[in-house]
């Protein structure tokens, strides 16, 4: 997983001369590579919307800064802003699935830094709703819902007001309320019924699936440019199972993880990665599973449990 990116260097590269100013950026990195990855969904863009806000900060007039934390997240989410919207030039399919970089840790828990990254997370399903949404949606309900920003301090940003930002934000929630993304918080029970899971799959025991899939459960699977036929969403308990049976034969090599801190695997044959999983489990059932197929992303993450 591209965790560090290249911060090390360009921050040493860019600070000579200025150590206090880079110290006091370095303070705040995580915090601002934490709201750009919720923004942007990518580890890449993530470091390069961190690295714009170090530019911007080592030119600008700094003499009328009071909260330097407030001032850089206001910069890095500007600069998340105009991203997202130059993104939709690239994204111009209306129905194309893309699956958010997964943060993935082995079941012993988080790295300090993944912590961070992963603040205030729920999940890999949250991420994927917040792909589906409007960039000034998705700015509104970040910053606020998740980092706990006022809307007096969001409405600039957008260039709207307190009320028209507020309301951004309240569509932005009924659209992640109204899909299965808020998982149960216990993570050894979200590990049993995974496990149940491919228990199940490599037993080819279709009963056992439909005991642990929610009625509603929702399978969104993005397989990249390259295997565009791995790309679907299936909805429904017994599709989701009678895929899961056609798979079956991977079962065995599901390795057991942490997908953006909830219950997952990486499915790995002979060491070689073909998928990573997140499960988001509420009340004891699997309501949304989360796959990356993509074998170009896969190849770029760091997947070593």
């Amino acid at each position: 997983m591209r965790v560090n990116g290249q911060m090390g260097k360009w921050a040493n590269e860019q600070s000579a001369g200025n150590d206090g100013l880079a110290r006091v950026f370095e303070e705040h990195r995580g915090h601002l590579r934490s709201v750009a990855y919720r923004m942007l969904g990518s580890f890449s863009e993530a470091d390069d919307a961190v690295q714009e806000t170090w530019l911007r900060l080592s030119r600008a007039d700094r003499s009328d800064v009071e909260n330097m934390r407030a001032w850089l997240t206001t910069v890095t989410s500007r600069v998340c802003l105009n991203m997202l919207q130059s993104r939709k030039v690239r994204r111009e399919e209306p129905f194309e699935l893309h699956m958010p970089d997964p943060v993935v840790s082995p079941m012993s828990g988080t790295t300090p830094e993944q912590e961070a990254l992963l603040a205030d997370s729920v999940g890999l399903a949250l991420m994927v709703v917040l792909e589906m949404l409007p960039p000034a949606e998705r700015l509104a309900f970040v910053l606020h819902d998740v980092f706990a920003l006022p809307f007096e301090e969001i409405a600039p940003i957008l260039d709207r007001t307190p009320t028209a930002a507020r309301q951004l934000a309240s569509r932005a929630r009924r659209r992640v309320h109204g899909s299965p993304s808020v998982p149960d918080v216990d993570i050894p029970a979200q590990r049993e019924v995974v496990d149940a899971f491919f228990n199940a799959a490599r037993k080819g025991d279709f009963r056992g699936l439909l005991a642990v899939l929610d009625p509603e459960v929702v399978l969104r699977s993005d397989g990249g440019a390259l295997r565009r036929g791995a790309s679907a969403v299936l909805h429904g308990a017994e599709v989701v199972a009678s895929n899961a049976m056609m798979f079956s034969k991977l079962a065995p090599y599901a390795q057991p993880a942490l997908i953006n801190g909830v219950a997952g695997v990486v499915v790995a044959p002979n060491g070689n990665p073909y998928s990573v999983l997140a499960f988001t489990v509420r009340g004891g059932k699997i309501v949304a599973i989360d796959a990356l197929v993509d074998s170009k992303r896969l190849a770029e993450l760091d997947l070593r449990l």
